[in-house]
């Protein structure tokens, strides 16, 4: 039953409204008989449904119903296809419908700060235009079915050390550009039903009570209409978060909260008002579920067929040293390495899943290659860091009498879960050591990783071929096999940078903070745009991925030459060629390189992407939108364009870009205001006193040198001279004070009448004198 709104809300009492704001239990909201109000069901994602049965597990943190484990969010982003996010975020929308379940808690786009962070298995992406793009669409598709999705934690939630009372310390920049940006995508793109709030603190303020980030960005600039939730138990005070416009508390506390909401509204602590929109976002969101009404059956078969798909578009070749992939029928493979007979295939925490039916490595080769051309060796125990000398040697001595060792290791659930950090980048010693001494018995050794987040390699080049699986699912051994064989042909790109080293990771030194605070110091230079930005050679860029096949990308161009605002932003078309033989997929990638005169600015952004499926000797024709060239203007408060000459970079992966094409672009920013600090190199270009700025500067300069040309000093104050104060003008004669104030008056946009401004013309008076504002 639909509800009316606004008349629902008039009716109820004071009481009812608060008992609305909070769960019943740890799943489920709250009924109101009297308006026909019913319980819904939420559950924990984001990589598939799960649902808790029974009432004893408060915490969530027992076996749950079986569903479809599809890859985590690490392994999904790889893929770099919209179209996959949506195919995967419909069947787990269907999933959940089959289980009466309303809303899945997912996806989790926070930004991949630290590849030390615990749950950066979960997340998309370093980069919020790739992040958020994806996200979008696993949105789309889940809400498609009639359940709603819940993109988390908002906002700065990087890092599971002291998270739920950490306060991120962030300047509004860097939140904007990057932090936030993710999560302003996929509201503007998939217009999410729900949202959760973080629990960390943002600047002071915890998110589940921060207005300026629930009210002023989310809903009034970005246009926000569904509910806010928090995160499970993440509430603070609950008045303040229905004042800042946090809705729905979760979960249920006994009526603790609701009476709480009561108590201050009646002592005049809290408005109704802000109780009243709680409300009417909640009952927005009770009349969407109820469209979606229905449980249809889910096809159990086709989601494993389409978890398997997605775990091989978001494997990433990173080595294959000649062409040791794929392998080939009649070889002798030794596999080796605990994780191919139990797998990793995802994370720890509150997506765990209890998978619906799973794929195991060994079991794909015992399928395809005959036994006597098989051997397994373990390798290591999974429960132990140290090396296990007897499972090596018995590792080394199968690798020595095959054609192929492929190792199966990675990270433990030990080394990487929700709830805790990484402290180093390394695998366990046992797998290390493991993969060092087999390659010296077997130069044809093949590593497969099974890792939510980047490792170090100190054994890359001992080895001939990597393949990152990262966490696949529950189909990702039988997909690894058939990546190995080349059934499939690996399509899969980094989504986040492996830096060579901890070290070099921009967040190093700021990370994880202390027990109060962390320090974003890194700012807008987070992953690529660090590495690119200040040259730091990665072990593997962002974007980057091998394949069995080659590609040619040709004829690329722009669609115009110049942009400002208001206009449609550019499009990049270019041509992708498959020049081998093997049928493959290959993501063309535009990046921009702003001026970076009016404000710092990384050296590469991505701002567009598209994955193109080709036949061999295929070629097709690819359009791209360029998808903004905004930047976040502190001084003003706005988003600013910055004007000059941009580069666009178009290539496949961060690292290699052939094609740069210029573009041309009128500037929006304007100063608040000119005084006698400003410099005048500023005023060089300025429409009106342009003339003046130049000749006063050519002037100034002979007058410090006596005229001597070809001098030290000559070339000094030429440079100096962009920098100089108008103040200092005013003191050495060249502007006197009545003339500053009349200059400074001009360039403020103030009335000027009756006054001689013919002076700010160049010497031969040659410029009429127009009193305008306009850069």
């Amino acid at each position: 039953m639909m509800i009316d709104i606004e008349k629902t809300i008039q009716e109820m009492t004071l009481e009812e409204k608060a008992s609305l704001c909070s769960g019943l239990g740890y799943w489920d909201t709250k009924a109101l008989e009297r308006f026909g109000i019913k319980s819904f069901i939420m559950t924990d994602g984001p990589n598939g449904v799960r649902m808790q049965e029974g009432t004893n597990d408060r915490f969530g943190l027992n076996e749950s119903a079986k569903a479809t484990c599809f890859p985590t969010g690490s392994c999904l982003a790889s893929s770099w296809d919209t179209g996959l996010l949506y195919e995967v975020g419909a069947a787990i929308g269907r999933e959940a419908k089959a289980k009466n379940v309303s809303l899945v808690l997912g996806p989790a786009v926070n930004m991949k700060r630290s590849p030390l962070c615990g749950r950066n298995f979960e997340y998309l992406s370093e980069d919020p235009l790739l992040a958020g793009k994806l996200g979008a669409a696993y949105v789309k598709g889940m809400q498609k079915q009639g359940v709603g999705a819940s993109p988390k934690h908002f906002a700065a939630n990087n890092q599971e050390r002291y998270r739920q009372t950490i306060d991120s310390r962030v300047d509004e920049r860097t939140l904007r550009e990057i932090y936030l940006k993710v999560f302003e995508i996929i509201v503007k793109e998939s217009a999410p039903w729900m949202m959760m709030s973080s629990y960390n603190q943002i600047n002071g303020e915890f998110a589940s009570q921060n207005r300026w980030l629930l009210h002023d960005v989310l809903r009034k600039e970005w246009g926000y209409k569904g509910l806010m939730v928090t995160d499970w138990y993440g509430t603070n005070v609950r008045p303040m978060g229905v004042a800042a416009g946090q809705d729905l508390e979760m979960p249920g506390n006994g009526g603790i909260s609701d009476k709480e909401i009561v108590d201050a509204v009646r002592a005049g602590h809290l408005s109704q008002n802000a109780v009243d929109e709680c409300v009417r976002h909640f009952l927005r969101l009770y009349n969407l579920l109820q469209d979606g009404q229905g449980q249809p059956a889910a096809d159990y078969e086709e989601n494993h067929r389409l978890a398997c798909r997605a775990a091989a578009e978001g494997s990433v070749l990173l080595k294959n040293d000649e062409a040791v992939l794929p392998l080939e029928k009649g070889q002798k493979i030794a596999v080796i390495g605990a994780f191919a007979k139990q797998p990793r295939y995802q994370g720890g925490g509150s997506s765990h899943l209890n998978a619906n039916q799973m794929d195991v490595p060994w079991d794909a080769f015992c399928r395809r290659v005959d036994n006597k051309l098989l051997s397994y060796s373990q390798g290591y125990d999974v429960s132990r860091d140290e090396p296990d000398e007897t499972l090596i040697k018995e590792a080394v001595d199968r690798a020595r009498e095959a054609d192929v060792a492929v190792i199966f290791c990675g990270l433990t659930d030990n080394f990487e879960s929700e709830a805790f950090d990484r402290e180093t980048m390394s695998m366990p010693e046992s797998h290390n050591r493991l993969i060092r001494d087999v390659a010296h018995a077997n130069p044809n050794t093949v590593v497969v990783l099974e890792n939510g987040s980047p490792v170090e390699m100190p054994w890359l080049d001992d080895v001939k071929g990597v393949l990152e699986s990262y966490l696949g699912g529950e189909a990702g051994g039988s997909a690894a096999v058939e990546l190995l064989y080349g059934d499939t042909n690996p399509s899969g790109k980094l989504a986040e940078t492996f830096p060579l080293r901890l070290e070099d990771n921009p967040s190093y030194l700021n990370f994880p903070g202390c027990a109060g605070y962390v320090e974003y110091r890194e700012g807008i230079f987070i992953g690529y745009r660090y590495y690119a930005s200040a040259k730091v050679k990665p072990l593997f860029p962002f974007g980057y991925g091998l394949s069995y096949t080659t590609f040619d990308l040709s004829d690329v161009h722009i669609s115009a030459a110049s942009y400002r605002r208001g206009e449609k932003l550019p499009t990049v078309s270019g041509k992708i060629k498959n020049t081998g033989h093997t049928a493959g997929k290959e993501v063309m990638q535009v990046y921009v390189k702003a001026p970076g005169k009016e404000a710092v600015r990384p050296v590469l952004e991505l701002k567009g992407f598209t994955k193109v499926f080709l036949e061999p000797g295929e070629e097709k024709q690819v359009e791209i939108e360029i998808s903004d060239l905004d930047y976040w203007n502190g001084d003003l408060g706005s988003w600013e364009l910055e004007g000059g000459d941009y580069e666009i970079l178009v290539g496949t992966s961060s690292e290699n870009l052939p094609f740069w094409l210029p573009l041309r672009v009128t500037g929006t920013v304007r100063r608040k205001s000119y005084d006698h600090n400003t410099m005048l190199g500023e005023l060089l270009e300025h429409k009106t006193a342009g003339s003046w700025a130049r000749h006063t500067r050519e002037e100034f300069t002979k007058a410090m040198t006596g005229g001597i040309e070809n001098t030290h000093t000559k070339l000094l104050l030429e440079r100096s001279t962009l920098e100089l104060p108008l103040l200092v003008l005013r003191n050495t004669g060249f502007l006197p004070p009545e003339r500053l104030k009349m200059l400074l008056a001009v360039l403020n946009g103030e009335e000027i009448e009756g006054q001689d401004i013919s002076w700010l013309a160049d010497e031969g008076g040659r410029h009429s004198i127009v009193c305008v504002t306009d850069q």
